[in-house]
């Protein structure tokens, strides 16, 4: 095992997702309920690219990442910014964000796997 790269998915898919909690919640517009949140679709990119670097264990490492972030983003949106959303609804959010971003991680495993099985 590469030493090196311990660690490198979950912290990849941590940094990417705060960072993505930061960018959706400063230029969120105020929805509708019963709107759909096409924001949520962006999750996918944090656990694409963490996948993507890490080496062992492709799912679990970027989706570990995601769980970490979710509860530092959930102080983070409490504390800092201003919701208009209850302490459930963003919870609920941040578990779709999770989903979202493992979501993202399976789609770049099954494709890596895919390309590694056509190679033999």
């Amino acid at each position: 095992m590469n030493s090196g790269r311990i660690g490198v998915g979950e912290v990849c898919c941590f940094v990417l997702f705060i960072t993505l909690i930061v960018v959706l919640n400063t230029h969120s517009t105020s929805s509708v309920a019963g709107d759909p949140d096409i924001g949520l679709l962006f999750f996918t990119l944090p656990g694409a690219i963490a996948s993507y670097v890490s080496r062992p264990s492709r799912v679990l490492r970027p989706l570990l990442g995601a769980v970490l972030a979710a509860a530092c983003s959930l102080l983070l949106v409490r504390l800092i910014f201003i919701t208009p959303r209850s302490f459930w609804q963003d919870l609920a959010w941040l578990f779709s964000a999770v989903f979202w971003c493992g979501l993202g991680a399976l789609f770049i495993s099954a494709l890596l796997h895919g390309k590694r099985r056509r190679r033999r």
